[in-house]
């Protein structure tokens, strides 16, 4: 049994509380956070013991930690645990400074522990089955990735000014994603993006619509748009152009009945937002996890992965305010 204490009792630290109840080789045995109330709300529902972080990252008995605190703490926190030779699976961004995470890339190489960076979208049994049948050359070469992320409504302006912006906070799971696609590198990135959905938005300096295009070596390009804003509901889709074919995966309804009548034909509305749209991930990603601590594979996405990303999202943020297309290391 894998012992794994949960660091942040928000909304992720619940959506991985309620999946380490369902396993039977792992489970939540301690939970922190720096408000009471919601530490003890997560530790009823998992039957977890409610712990300060130092005790817990230094309790002998837990094999593992989930970082799901505020990005700012994460530095901090993943260098005490690597030094205590806990194994970390750390929520996206690993750090909003490329240096920082460097810094805590190097203390884990040097401590020796697994550390997981928390992509789950590589996990969605959709996306991640287009992503095999791009590896199995079912397309032929790709050649052209698209990725459409559209939230239904934008975050409080209190989590914009703390967040790192649209490029740090939300496409940063698209950029991981384009690498995970195209199977290479990126070299170029060139990208713009405006204020249209909210002015406050603009006035906090961050942008709410996107587009970024990156390219390869070789040539291939992948085109990525985001907005915080979907009337429909949460807009998630792939699509990816190859030499012999394409590959598309749609948005996820809430079901599948279609109704035909004098009026038209009328689908149900897409799933409302991350939450119910990427549960199979979330549960998949935990298992992957823990599976590999286990069995002592090389758990994926790694800290690396974390980096380049992240690289990545500093590349488009600065585009979009130069308008000067971007160089990118190899």
């Amino acid at each position: 049994m894998i012992n794994i204490g949960i660091l942040g009792c928000g909304r992720i630290g619940q959506v991985h509380g309620a999946t380490l109840s369902g396993m039977i080789n792992a489970r939540a045995a301690a939970v922190a956070d720096a408000m009471p109330e919601a530490a003890a709300a997560l530790a009823a529902v998992t039957g977890a013991k409610v712990m300060d972080a130092d005790a817990m990252i230094n309790d002998p008995g837990i094999d593992a930690v989930i970082i799901g605190t505020p990005t700012t703490t994460h530095y901090d926190l993943i260098h005490a645990a690597a030094a205590a030779g806990k194994a970390i699976f750390c929520e996206k961004p690993i750090d909003l400074s490329v240096a920082r995470i460097h810094d805590c890339l190097t203390v884990v190489e040097k401590a020796g522990v697994p550390f997981m960076t928390a992509f789950n979208r590589r996990f969605d049994p959709n996306f991640a089955y287009l992503q095999g049948q791009i590896e199995a050359q079912v397309i032929g070469n790709v050649e052209l990735v698209t990725i459409l992320s559209r939230d239904p409504a934008p975050p409080p302006i209190g989590y914009i000014k703390t967040s790192g912006g649209i490029f740090r906070d939300m496409m940063i799971h698209d950029l991981d994603m384009a690498r995970f696609l195209l199977g290479e590198e990126p070299v170029e990135l060139t990208a713009t993006a405006s204020c249209l959905v909210d002015p406050e938005i603009g006035q906090a300096g961050d942008f709410d619509t996107a587009v970024v295009t990156l390219k390869t070596a070789s040539g291939k390009l992948c085109q990525i748009s985001n907005s915080r804003r979907a009337t429909y509901g949460y807009d998630q889709r792939i699509e990816a152009h190859g030499s012999t074919g394409m590959l598309r995966a749609d948005n996820m309804l809430e079901n599948t009945v279609e109704l035909s009548n004098g009026q038209g034909m009328r689908k149900s509305p897409t799933q409302p937002f991350f939450l119910e749209r990427y549960a199979a991930a979330y549960r998949a990603e935990m298992a992957h996890f823990v599976a590999a601590l286990e069995s002592g594979a090389t758990v994926t996405p790694t800290g690396e992965d974390g980096l380049k990303a992240q690289i990545l999202a500093d590349a488009a943020d600065a585009a979009a305010r130069d308008g000067q297309a971007k160089p990118l290391p190899v």
